[in-house]
């Protein structure tokens, strides 16, 4: 469930900075406005589901230290999914699109 909620909140950012990186042309400014109108949200979720986890992987409870190891995995993989989020997939973005305006093109 989390990959599954944090892929969805990826695509929304990735199809978000799409829309304005054809209206603009620029991949950076594109990238950076989608990061930070998604950022609210991308933690929110995130911040949701580790609180939810947290009861687990602390093992409180009858048998609770079976399933804390899975409790911290899980918060670990989102906390690294939601930094991916946050600061990897706006760089990945913006460095494999490139300007289209027309004085980009003059400059090539």
């Amino acid at each position: 469930m989390p990959s599954t909620l944090q892929s969805a909140v990826r695509r929304e950012a990735r199809s978000f900075a799409r829309e304005h990186y054809g209206i603009g042309g620029d991949p950076v400014a594109a990238a950076l406005e989608a990061g930070f109108v998604r950022f609210r949200p991308v933690l929110m979720t995130a911040l949701a589901m580790i609180i939810g986890m947290a009861p687990m992987a602390l093992g409180l409870g009858d048998g609770g230290e079976q399933n804390a190891p899975l409790g911290r995995a899980v918060i670990g993989g989102l906390v690294f999914a939601t930094i991916a989020t946050l600061m990897l997939v706006p760089v990945v973005f913006s460095l494999m699109h490139k300007p289209h305006s027309p004085a980009a093109r003059s400059a090539s």
